[in-house]
């Protein structure tokens, strides 16, 4: 009698849920490849085999999980490939799918895609060699207001990007035009960083992840972060708002699926990563890289990426109406 009555009830589950545990796992493939739009090593790479770690090391999905490097034109040709599938593959994406658009470099927008989350956030640095004579940020500007073309920023892996946003506005804010500073531009942090040691560019903008390596290393010096207010982990590092330069500027990053994906891929991969971002694992690399939990689910993730839009679309305006 009880063996009769678990079973009815597990039925009575499955019915209610619209599926089986086995059905529900069919709707995505054996194999699903996540896309990391730049090189080994950087910030999507970072963030794709993240993932793909912890979702396999948690048992949150009985596949295989590949991460694919797709390098260039600053994401383009990863996000190209991805548009382009039918099924099973993921790309990492940030702000830059925006602004690529809104700068004339990219046919994609955000709506060529399938918005599927947005997991975290990172603060913004500027970097210098650990020999170079340049001591703050705020003489840095000073300098830069004074002499716009003094020095050469280097950055990656396009104009347009957050690290090149980041910098910019806090340029504004003494006066400076965007179009009068020297920007360099290199594939990736790690050919940035080789640049600015060789002495062929004198200041960089990156993320704080991507720089923190080769400050541990003593090769750098983080001349200032975008945060709000000084990191526990980095008590040393001042802020823009403490060099008189009022700006709070942070770095999401997130991940999505090419059009058309069905309402149970979604589901499923709503359902997947909300597990994954309450891992304790998850929480040790937010820790590791310094990033902040930013996780949104793909209704929440569509809201984001509309408003993000707007937002980037508003800034750029202002700068052509200051050119």
């Amino acid at each position: 009698m009880g063996k009769k009555i678990v079973v009815s009830l597990t039925l009575l589950i499955m019915f209610i849920s619209g599926c089986s545990p086995k059905e529900e796992r069919e709707v995505i493939s054996d194999e699903v490849t996540i896309v990391a739009p730049s090189s080994v090593g950087g910030g999507w790479d970072t963030t794709a085999r993240a993932i793909q770690e912890i979702l396999v090391s948690e048992k949150l999905f009985d596949g295989d999980i590949h991460v694919l490097n797709k390098v260039g034109a600053g994401g383009e040709l990863g996000w190209k490939y991805v548009q382009q599938q039918k099924e099973s593959v993921l790309a990492i994406n940030s702000s830059l799918l925006i602004t690529n658009h809104l700068l004339g470099q990219s046919m994609l927008t955000y709506k060529d895609f399938t918005p599927i989350a947005i997991l975290a956030t990172e603060w913004e640095v500027v970097i210098v060699a650990e020999d170079s004579n340049i001591s703050s940020a705020k003489s840095l500007m000073d300098n830069l207001k004074k002499a716009p073309h003094a020095y050469k920023i280097g950055l990656s892996p396009r104009l347009g990007n957050d690290d090149q946003l980041s910098f910019v506005l806090a340029g504004k804010q003494v006066g400076l035009k965007p179009e009068e500073l020297d920007f360099y531009v290199y594939e990736n942090s790690a050919q940035v960083v080789d640049a600015l040691l060789k002495k062929q560019v004198d200041v960089a903008t990156m993320t704080l992840a991507e720089a923190k390596k080769y400050y541990d290393a003593g090769q750098v010096k983080l001349l200032v972060i975008s945060a709000d207010e000084r990191l526990q982990e980095l008590p040393e590092i001042p802020t823009w708002t403490e060099e008189g330069i009022a700006v709070v500027f942070e770095h999401w990053r997130g991940i999505m699926g090419p059009p058309y994906m069905t309402k149970e891929e979604i589901q499923f991969w709503d359902r997947t990563l909300e597990k994954m971002v309450k891992t304790e694992a998850w929480q040790q690399t937010l820790e590791k890289y310094m990033w902040d939990d930013f996780y949104k689910n793909s209704s929440e993730t569509t809201k984001f990426l509309e408003e993000q839009g707007k937002m980037y679309e508003a800034l750029m305006k202002v700068d052509q109406a200051d050119n």
